[in-house]
């Protein structure tokens, strides 16, 4: 079994292992792969390996050998999956492996655009408290969590895990959630609709899909909505929200601040509002990246190909599209 990685560097830049998948084929790993190269390297695999280099039907018709596509995330976007199915091609993916990191990055925004301990600590260093008349100081305002309402957009796995922590902090919960209607055993909690969601919380997380329906989802319309001096959190996806309309936001100061791990174009172009924008945290696309998330995923996606191996695929994506290979 042939199994090549094309990307392989963000799962694993050198602190985890790759043995649980070398002991079930030959392992090529690439590091990255440019659009031009993927044929190339991917030639002869029966196995793929990819989380952002795309595979479409052209670069799918061009591997005869492709017999199973194992995506390193749960996002699986970047993959043809209907093409993928008319070839007879499973596609595989990683559900819920970074549930937990996820959610607590959501915090680590939210608690640093609350507190500004990085920036009390860049003041203390360069000597404020050392010069300081008082016993203590504060460059910003100190925000509370407790009795704030957390309002969730999205409440699958990882939204509803952002729930759990939310009310172990004393905040009130409230989730948007067209297609479920879980019901945690804390309170207070309440399912809302989208608008009122909007205008009653004072910290809104987004943790719904990018699909056509979400898309802009977070507009200048919402945004004014949102109560002055709120916050919102996203580490979802970038394009759920119009940039431009949240940097106003927050150099008007509608918005208290905005924390967020994803950007519409990754890397971002130097030009993106953002980037300038006050009280605007941002992190490069690594709430999901905790090593122990990445060992989740790497062991993840050898039970993946295994189960492919054994003649009865797990995770399967294109379900609906698969036809028997030829």
């Amino acid at each position: 079994m042939r199994i090549v990685a094309l990307d392989g560097y963000t799962l694993n830049p050198g602190d985890i292992s790759w043995a649980p998948i070398e002991e079930l084929g030959e392992l090529v790993v690439h590091p990255r792969t440019p659009s031009d190269k993927i044929i190339e390297r991917a030639a002869g695999a029966h196995v793929v390996l990819t989380n952002k280099v795309p595979l479409d039907m052209s670069a799918l018709q061009a591997l005869p050998g492709l017999r199973f596509v194992s995506v390193l995330a749960t996002g699986y976007d970047k993959v043809d999956v209907a093409a993928a199915g008319v070839l007879g091609i499973p596609v595989s993916n990683v559900p819920g492996y970074g549930t937990d990191s996820v959610a607590q990055h959501v915090f680590a925004l939210l608690l640093e655009l609350c507190r500004r301990t990085a920036l009390h600590d860049h003041r203390i260093r360069a000597g404020a408290w050392t010069q300081s008349p008082d016993w203590c100081f504060w460059d910003s305002t100190q925000e509370e969590l407790t009795g704030k309402t957390m309002g969730i957009v999205g409440f699958g796995n990882t939204g509803r895990r952002v729930g759990r922590i939310a009310n172990a902090l004393g905040m009130n919960v409230i989730a948007y959630a067209p297609r479920s209607r879980f019901d945690p055993d804390y309170r207070p909690f309440e399912h809302v609709g989208l608008d009122e969601l909007f205008t009653s919380a004072d910290v809104v997380s987004l943790h719904c899909p990018l699909t056509p329906e979400t898309e802009g989802l977070v507009d200048a319309r919402r945004l004014a909505s949102m109560r002055p001096g709120s916050y919102l959190i996203n580490t979802a996806r970038g394009p759920l929200l119009d940039e431009r309309a949240v940097a106003e936001a927050l150099d008007s100061g509608h918005l208290a601040g905005f924390g967020l791990d994803v950007l519409s174009q990754e890397p971002p172009a130097a030009d993106n509002p953002l980037l300038s924008a006050k009280n605007c945290l941002i992190t490069p696309h690594l709430a999901w990246a905790s090593r122990t998330a990445r060992r989740t995923l790497m062991d993840s996606t050898a039970a993946n190909i295994r189960s492919f191996i054994e003649g009865t695929p797990v995770n399967v994506v294109n379900a609906a599209h698969l036809r028997t290979k030829g």
